[in-house]
């Protein structure tokens, strides 16, 4: 999904939520300054600060950490990305929940081990964005150089502006969907949870 397409439900709305907030508007356009390969903030920071304008919740409620996801397959090594982790959150001292910075062409290294989940090698950043746990952290916008959004929401955005959350089967990953399901709820009991099945 594209910033053009404007016509998409929810994404005028979204877009005015994200302009809205000053950490996250900060952290597109770090990102975009660092100029990382397909760098996009993704999944909690983004939907989590929907449901906190949606139910009236002070910004940065129940946000437990900012993910900002890029992908570059010339440098998998946990050294590179740890580097990058520490440089960008050395420009934010004062944030209000850590930032987490991750290769995505080095996920299928520690995915499985961590998890207990097979994880293929990925092919981009977006390709796994499609792969989350839930269709509704499936979301990622970048900041382009003309101040557009570009936002990536494989499912689209209706869960989100409804707070569901629904299991996304691409990997069979049942208990992260319960587990943040469940802590999601225990945050904003207005969200309605889609069993696994």
């Amino acid at each position: 999904m594209q910033a053009s397409l404007t016509t998409v439900p929810g994404y005028v709305e979204l877009e005015r939520i994200v302009r809205a907030d000053l950490h996250l508007m900060d952290l597109l356009c770090t990102a975009r300054e660092i100029n990382l390969p397909q760098c996009r903030v993704v999944a909690g920071c983004i939907y989590q600060s929907v449901w906190n304008v949606l139910t009236g919740r002070p910004r940065g409620t129940g946000i437990n950490d900012y993910d900002l996801i890029y992908f570059d397959a010339s440098d998998i090594s946990e050294g590179a990305e740890k580097a990058i982790e520490t440089s960008v959150q050395s420009r934010f001292p004062a944030f209000p929940a850590p930032i987490e910075v991750r290769n995505q062409a080095r996920v299928h290294l520690w995915f499985e081990g961590y998890f207990g989940i097979s994880y293929p090698p990925l092919g981009s950043a977006d390709e796994a964005i499609t792969r989350y746990a839930s269709a509704t952290h499936a979301v990622g916008i970048r900041l382009l150089q003309d101040d557009q959004f570009d936002v990536f929401a494989p499912f689209g955005l209706e869960d989100i502006f409804a707070m569901v959350i629904r299991p996304n089967y691409a990997l069979p990953n049942r208990e992260t969907h319960e587990s943040k399901a469940a802590r999601a709820k225990s945050v904003w009991p207005e969200v309605t949870i889609v069993p696994w099945v």
